[in-house]
């Protein structure tokens, strides 16, 4: 009996500890606070390392709170980042060359936005409500909300919203106090 123990220990340990470690990267955690509630991003420098530097960098500065959501459409996408609200903005930083991966849009997925022009991703970005086969491989992803997607699908719809939702705080999970 001691054995049967001992071994399921051992295996879930070995099933907990990846899921623990990860939940433990603080430096590659968004905390988005929404007026309806916390949503927790993991960050993917994996696949995309210059924009999750720049979303890391725009965030300490404060950048994104109190951005509006300026594009939200029902079953696509919520897109926001931009300081004018207009769709037509960015911050003062360079824009980014894009960094495509094979990461398929599904829902929740955070990518950046862009004009025509592959490589002119600045600050904006959008948070996939469904899956959306068509960015594949054409908009850099970046993360992927892991919790709090209830919240998400919450933001006020339109082009723009009547009454557009902001982004109420937006923070690197190891800075949050």
């Amino acid at each position: 009996m001691t054995r049967l123990f001992s071994a399921l220990f051992v295996a879930m340990s070995l099933f907990l500890a990846p899921q623990v470690a990860q939940s433990q990267d603080l430096e590659n955690t968004l905390y988005l606070d929404l007026k309806d509630g916390r949503v927790v991003i993991k960050l993917r420098p994996d696949l995309a390392p210059k924009h999750v530097e720049r979303i890391k960098q725009l965030t300490r500065a404060g950048f994104y709170d109190g951005i509006v959501f300026h594009r939200v459409i029902d079953g696509f996408m919520a897109q926001t980042g931009d300081p004018t609200g207009t769709g037509m903005g960015g911050s003062d930083k360079p824009d980014l060359k894009a960094e495509f991966s094979n990461e398929r849009f599904v829902r929740g997925t955070l990518g950046m936005a862009r004009a025509a022009n592959p490589d002119s991703a600045n600050s904006q970005f959008f948070i996939m409500f469904a899956d959306g086969p068509h960015l594949n491989g054409q908009y850099t992803v970046w993360g992927q909300v892991v919790e709090g997607m209830e919240f998400v699908d919450m933001i006020a719809k339109g082009q723009p919203p009547a009454t557009p939702d902001r982004i109420v705080k937006m923070q690197v999970a190891a800075d949050a106090g």
